[in-house]
């Protein structure tokens, strides 16, 4: 905050890091959401005095935290030119997104209303564009005061009300889901990791219904309390069902059985077929490549994963913040060659279509 001990305005310096902001800003605060949480520097998690604070924009060569790394749209992370389709070009970033200009990917179009079709030049951390906090109109694109009160009382850990944001993962609210304590932000290996929130069937939104699956007197929220549901809200047409308002041309298919017109999310994980083991190089151990959702929020990090039992959501396949692929996909996809063996085997989309893979 800025009224500590007279400090000047929207400026923080510390030992080899320094950032200034224009300010001022709401709150009391020294600047917006990247003022504390991309810095910019070389670490992926931040120290200022007795606080660890998560990095979502750095150039940390050992990684990067379990929402990925916005660095890559710019090429500061990967020492390249960077590019518009590695991540969520949000604004704060100040890279304005010139592949999708119009509306978001993925957005219901031409219905009753345009829901949330956002031009990506509009993204922003947290508010009515955004993802964090109270996503109201109300809350316009001011990333601060839709986030208002959230971290003081921020519950740590498991997430299983999910009413408000305070106590929604991540500060996204409605979303459910286990917040890992061993590493805290990080997916480093299958016994620490995130716990995500998943169901066994997507929605399909008939007139009428949106009010009792996306919006609530506070804003946007997540349909059935699910990351994917989360996704949802502005990727709908490729994370619900077919038919309802926006026709059968949007959504993964009729039902939640294949075959399916786009990747399912919010399914189970089959149990047989081409599914026949989850990570076939450690079989059925939790492989963070390629997480998966719980059908409830546990009270604690599973290192197993239950083919039948467990789910496959958005983040099984993408990083929400960015990659260093295209798509912000968790992988290069074009390693992922039906037949392929040597090192891409076993990875990947062969995580799960184990059956595609070897021969």
């Amino acid at each position: 905050h800025n009224s500590q001990d007279g400090t000047s305005m929207a400026t923080y310096g510390a030992a080899g890091k320094t950032w200034t902001g224009t300010g001022p800003y709401p709150g009391l605060v020294r600047g917006g959401c990247l003022g504390c949480h991309g810095m910019g520097t070389a670490d992926k998690i931040v120290t200022i005095g007795s606080s660890d604070i998560p990095q979502v924009y750095h150039t940390d060569p050992s990684g990067d935290l379990a929402g990925g790394n916005f660095a890559y749209i710019t090429g500061a992370a990967n020492k390249g030119s960077g590019n518009d389709n590695r991540g969520h070009n949000i604004v704060d970033i100040g890279n304005p997104d010139e592949t999708h200009d119009d509306t978001t990917p993925g957005a219901f179009l031409g219905a009753e209303h345009d829901i949330n079709a956002v031009p990506p030049q509009e993204l922003t951390c947290a508010g009515e564009n955004g993802c964090h906090g109270k996503r109201s109109p109300g809350s316009g694109n001011s990333n601060l005061y839709a986030l208002k009160g959230a971290h003081h009382k921020n519950v740590d850990g498991k997430n299983d009300v999910a009413d408000s944001d305070y106590n929604s993962y991540r500060f996204l609210w409605g979303v459910k889901g286990l917040e890992n304590q061993t590493d805290k932000w990080q997916n480093k290996n299958s016994s620490s990791h995130n716990e995500y929130y998943g169901a066994t069937s997507p929605l399909q939104y008939n007139g009428g219904n949106c009010n009792s699956t996306c919006h609530s007197p506070d804003g946007i929220t997540a349909p059935q309390n699910t990351i994917s549901g989360f996704c949802a809200t502005c990727h709908g047409n490729v994370h619900t069902l077919s038919g309802g308002t926006y026709g059968d041309e949007a959504g993964i298919g009729a039902s939640n059985s294949s075959p399916f017109q786009r990747h399912p999310t919010d399914v189970l994980l089959p149990a047989g077929g081409e599914y026949g083991t989850y990570n076939p190089n450690n079989l059925n151990q939790y492989s963070v490549e390629a997480p998966v959702a719980r059908t409830t929020v546990p009270d604690n990090i599973d290192n197993t994963v239950n083919p039948g039992v467990d789910v496959v959501m958005c983040l099984s396949c993408h990083s929400s913040h960015g990659s260093n692929y295209p798509d912000i996909l968790r992988w290069d996809y074009n390693d992922m060659s039906v037949g392929a063996t040597g090192a891409a085997a076993g990875t990947g989309c062969f995580t799960c279509h184990t059956g595609k893979d070897g021969t």
